[in-house]
């Protein structure tokens, strides 16, 4: 069914039971394709099974932390506060 290359980086949607993965290897030599899915799970699929899915080519995720489901805010660090100390001074202020 599926007509698709398996390209390393790409994403794909399963429109069998609506899942999102990414390719992150192939094999040409053993014939495998190994894909991760949304939600963390690995995959390794053979290129007969590749083939007899019905998958459509997709963008990546805007959410980035599906695979990350035990992240808590705290663990993105913080993401309101400056990034430098608050007596920093451009550091072309010190040329003439």
């Amino acid at each position: 069914m599926s007509e698709l290359t398996p390209l390393v980086g790409s994403w794909y949607r399963n429109l069998e039971d609506d899942r999102l993965f990414e390719v992150v290897a192939t094999d040409e030599d053993d014939g495998t394709i190994e894909i991760q899915y949304f939600e963390s799970e690995i995959e390794e699929l053979d290129t007969d099974t590749w083939s007899e899915l019905a998958l459509e080519l997709t963008a990546a995720p805007e959410d980035w932390t599906g695979p990350y489901d035990d992240l808590s805010s705290d663990d993105m660090g913080d993401t309101e506060g400056n990034l430098y100390p608050e007596n920093w001074s451009s550091p072309f202020k010190e040329i003439d």
